[in-house]
């Protein structure tokens, strides 16, 4: 394990609404679409989960399902307190205090490091990288989801509120990494449209985010995501 000091990048949305993150995650993804294709590309039951910037801890219920164990790593302290609240008497889970550059596991400990919408962006997140291939065991997968800005409509609002995101730098990275890429369409589905307009305003710009509210004229939409695999080798090269 490094003794490097924790460097923590902030996830606005959840440092600040933990509340409202709580109702976008719920509404995410309701038929389980990210969650099939990550069974279908790596199976964790039985084995030892690592979910990267765990937040609140949402998914780490989920996971626990099958997995034998389950390690949920979460720089921000509040976070680490709501994860830790949410699996209580839950024996297959633990939150720890980490970051993806910095992640207190031995090495070769793990079998499959996720990180959803959390650090990983593309260029600069090499240190992230290495820190999870260290700690997975050969044979084992790094899986990085992330929304795909170049899908329309939720990628278009995503562009118009970071100019400087550029959804094709990001996937040429992760190739170059070794990465294979697939992409997901999913649904969001919310129980009311006040519960819509608080998720996308803690997404976007007060502008961006009443243009999609507009835009939306149910309480549904489609969001597609990006996934991305890279799989540690077994033995020697």
């Amino acid at each position: 394990m490094s003794d490097r000091p924790i460097r923590k990048i902030p996830s606005p949305n959840i440092w600040h609404w933990p509340e409202v993150y709580e109702v976008e995650n719920r509404a995410q993804d309701v038929e389980g679409a990210i969650f099939r294709h990550l069974r279908a590309t790596f199976d964790w039951a039985g084995r030892t989960v690592v979910d990267i910037g765990c937040g609140s801890g949402f998914h780490l219920p989920l996971f626990a399902e099958s997995a034998e164990t389950v390690i949920g790593i979460e720089p921000h302290q509040p976070l680490v307190n709501l994860a830790r609240q949410r699996v209580v008497g839950m024996g297959n889970i633990r939150v720890i205090d980490g970051s993806a550059q910095h992640m207190p596991l031995d090495d070769a400990s793990v079998d499959l490091v996720h990180a959803r919408t959390a650090y990983f962006f593309g260029p600069g997140c090499g240190p992230g990288i290495a820190e999870a291939l260290r700690v997975l065991r050969p044979g084992g997968a790094l899986v990085v989801v992330d929304l795909d800005a170049t899908a329309h409509p939720y990628g278009e609002w995503m562009r118009a509120d970071l100019p400087q995101y550029r959804p094709a730098a990001v996937e040429r990275f992760f190739a170059a990494q070794g990465f294979d890429l697939a992409r997901v369409e999913t649904k969001w589905e919310f129980s009311d449209r006040e519960a819509l307009r608080g998720v996308l305003n803690i997404e976007f710009t007060k502008r961006t985010a009443a243009r999609a509210f507009a835009h939306i004229p149910g309480l549904s939409l489609d969001v597609r995501y990006r996934v991305h695999v890279r799989r540690k080798p077994e033995g020697l090269l």
